[in-house]
């Protein structure tokens, strides 16, 4: 799914790009306003994520957020039909770049038992499924 998440939603675009989405956040984008964040969804074919009801009014397509809280976001996406299976080595959850598999010497930060790794082609961040994986996917299973 392609999504824009306007600038009140960017814990959730982290969360759908580890679930595999192409999810733009508008403020990686340097865009604040709403006129620009409707334009730049339609001019990307994206769908509008937003709490923002007169700008989920105004969007081609979007879907209108009720809650503050990210897990009850979450719920709401899972309501209308977001997929949110974790989706390891598709998507870099800073930038939302396409991760490819990385091969060969890693930085040292990354831990010699991390397999399979990522490199994100966009900002070369590298990812691997840490202990963190563990958590994402059970927050994600009591939805």
């Amino acid at each position: 799914m392609r999504v824009l998440l306007d600038a009140m939603l960017g814990s959730l675009a982290t969360l759908l790009r580890m679930c595999g989405h192409d999810a733009a956040y508008c403020l990686d984008r340097g865009v604040e306003d709403d006129d620009a964040v409707r334009d730049l969804a339609a001019r990307e074919d994206r769908v509008l994520v937003t709490r923002d009801r007169e700008l989920a009014e105004r969007a081609l397509e979007s879907v209108l957020l009720e809650s503050k809280d990210v897990d009850d976001q979450l719920r709401e996406l899972a309501d209308a039909g977001v997929d949110l299976t974790p989706a390891p080595g598709e998507r870099c959850g800073a930038c939302n770049g396409v991760l490819e598999e990385a091969i060969g010497e890693f930085p040292t930060y990354v831990p010699d038992d991390a397999a399979p790794v990522w490199r994100c082609e966009d900002c070369g961040q590298y990812f691997w499924e840490g202990s963190h994986w563990a958590g994402v996917e059970a927050r994600l299973e009591e939805l």
